[in-house]
């Protein structure tokens, strides 16, 4: 029985999610993971399986199917030119 561990609600969904990942000092998206999601909050949960199988693709030296450019920007920064 599904019971989220961030709101306690029993009711949740599977659903197919993206989720960014850092590897290193490099960030990898991966889409369409298989996920639990909690219908109350929107926690996501992945199977034991399905984590492997995330780790295997981050840490593999398999070719991903798409690269893009990312502006990255630090709040800190920001805050402390203000």
């Amino acid at each position: 029985m599904f019971k989220c561990h961030v709101c306690n609600s029993t009711l949740a969904h599977s659903e197919y999610v993206s989720e960014i990942f850092k590897v290193g000092n490099k960030f990898c998206l991966v889409e369409n993971i298989p996920a639990i999601v909690c219908s109350r909050c929107g926690e996501e949960m992945f199977s034991g399986e399905t984590s492997e199988t995330i780790k295997t693709i981050l840490y593999s030296r398999a070719e991903p199917i798409k690269s893009i450019v990312l502006d990255i920007f630090s709040f800190q920064q920001e805050v402390k030119g203000y």
